[in-house]
């Protein structure tokens, strides 16, 4: 499995008060698509800075606050999924994967607590 991107990811009910916030930290919105999940739409704006940080947020409205994440994309979703739940990762409560025309997505959970979004998009 190869690790194509890796940065921080907010999933967000008020997503536009945190790309604001990273607006006046000098990001600009790089794209920001809307993904039918199947169960409703997320909009998901990617931020990049001058010196090449990148930034996704995501809006989800079912959520009672904000979240941090990581994302990881990867060219083969299926390794991820493996290697992530051989160590106790498991779907984020109230989630599926995503499979939209361009690219599926899991998020997972650690034992711990802590979430990586994995993303492979198709081509």
């Amino acid at each position: 499995m190869k690790i194509t991107t890796f940065n921080p990811l907010i999933i967000s009910p008020n997503a536009e008060a945190v790309i604001t916030l990273f607006e006046e930290l000098g990001f600009e919105k790089r794209h920001a698509p809307i993904v039918d999940r199947g169960t409703g739409s997320v909009q998901r704006t990617r931020m990049k800075d001058s010196n090449g940080f990148c930034v996704d947020i995501s809006q989800v409205d079912s959520i009672p606050r904000d979240m941090t994440a990581m994302r990881m994309n990867v060219d083969s979703i299926d390794e991820a999924y493996a290697l992530l739940t051989s160590r106790g990762f498991k779907l984020a409560p109230g989630t599926e994967e995503v499979n939209p025309k361009n690219a599926r997505a899991m998020l997972l959970v650690s034992p711990s607590g802590f979430a990586i979004e994995i993303i492979e998009h198709i081509k």
